[in-house]
């Protein structure tokens, strides 16, 4: 091969790379995204914002609010801003208007106890408030406080309609009823870390309109004692009225609002199915019940003032004898008799 023939050859193989390198660097350079500045969000100080919706009457948990970054040109003063508010103070607080899922808490949001209106914020819709006097008898020796739920225990002593003994009776006329305060304290106080246990001589209720009724007729007939509920309790109870078709949750309901509503039932006062104990119950030497009204009646005519000795007569020659117990007919052949059976 001549010389001119090779130079040829090479400046075609030197082009045909050229080529090759070219195109590679255009495909590559169209494939590699453009590199842009990234936007940076406002910095700004966090703020107290709520994790989920809080109706009024919400007690604020640890896990119901939180402080979230927020934009520094709407940050405004009634909001909780995280280092200059201290979210411990506000755990056991109330929500005094709604507050929407990822809406900042403003400080007029909140009642803190002790405040004017908490214990108003506190009730659930259509409740009541009612404060009843206890003793370290009836109150479980101060060992309940705000935020429990306990059964009420009506302690009274019948008079009897005729000459026998009271009847001594307790029982419960309303259970699951929630303690709203103790004295004129809401909130559970604690030195070095424990609780304090106080001897409360009021505790108030938290009752519907027809219960507020209830209970201050009851506290007029006789002497009303706290009985302390445990914490399953109330649990057990709801699962029961849900098995039973007492409670039912109404389909089509998100888990929010059957959370809300389960847990509006769980602190629902129950008034029904009242359980009751008398002194027949406890000692063989009480009344186990009354004599009913005719059996009374009965009793009473059948007191005859002695007048001596009779022939025939009405009376017998015997004094009379008060019955004060229940009185049957006892038939021996063609003679009819009442005979007491007793005041039991």
């Amino acid at each position: 091969m001549d010389k001119k023939k090779l130079m040829l050859l090479m400046g075609a193989m030197v082009v045909a790379i050229g080529t090759a390198l070219a195109a590679r660097t255009l495909f590559v350079g169209a494939a590699a995204p453009k590199a842009e500045a990234a936007q940076v969000a406002p910095k700004g100080p966090k703020v107290l914002v709520a994790q989920r919706a809080l109706p009024v009457g919400t007690i604020i948990t640890a896990d119901s609010v939180s402080y979230q970054q927020w934009p520094k040109e709407m940050i405004q003063d009634a909001y909780f801003i995280d280092g200059e508010s201290d979210m411990n103070k506000l755990l056991g607080t109330v929500v005094r208007y709604p507050v929407t899922a990822g809406q900042p808490v403003t400080q007029g949001a909140l009642v803190k106890p002790g405040d004017r209106g908490f214990l108003a914020a506190a009730l659930g819709p259509g409740m009541r408030a009612v404060t009843i006097p206890v003793s370290k008898q009836t109150g479980v020796a101060g060992f309940i406080f705000p935020g429990d739920h306990v059964d009420l225990v009506l302690t009274q002593q019948v008079k009897p309609t005729d000459s026998g003994d009271t009847l001594k009776t307790a029982e419960t006329i309303v259970r699951n009823l929630r303690v709203l305060a103790t004295d004129q304290s809401t909130e559970t106080e604690t030195e070095n870390g424990k609780t304090v246990v106080k001897t409360a001589s009021n505790v108030t209720l938290e009752v519907t309109p027809k219960l507020a009724e209830k209970i201050a007729v009851a506290d007029n007939i006789g002497k009303l004692s706290l009985s302390l509920r445990s914490l399953a309790d109330s649990q057990a109870d709801l699962d029961r009225a849900i098995a039973g078709g007492n409670v039912k949750v109404p389909a089509g309901m998100s888990k929010e609002d059957e959370d809300k509503f389960l847990s509006q039932a769980l602190n629902r006062p129950v008034d029904a199915g009242a359980t009751f104990v008398t002194g027949g119950d406890v000692s063989r030497f009480q009344r186990r019940s009354m004599p009913s009204q005719a059996q009374a009646q009965r009793a009473t005519a059948s007191f005859q003032p002695y007048s001596g000795p009779s022939f025939g007569g009405a009376s017998s020659g015997r004094p009379a004898v008060i019955r004060s117990g229940p009185v049957v007919r006892v038939t021996r052949g063609k003679v009819t008799t009442e005979e007491s059976v007793g005041s039991r």
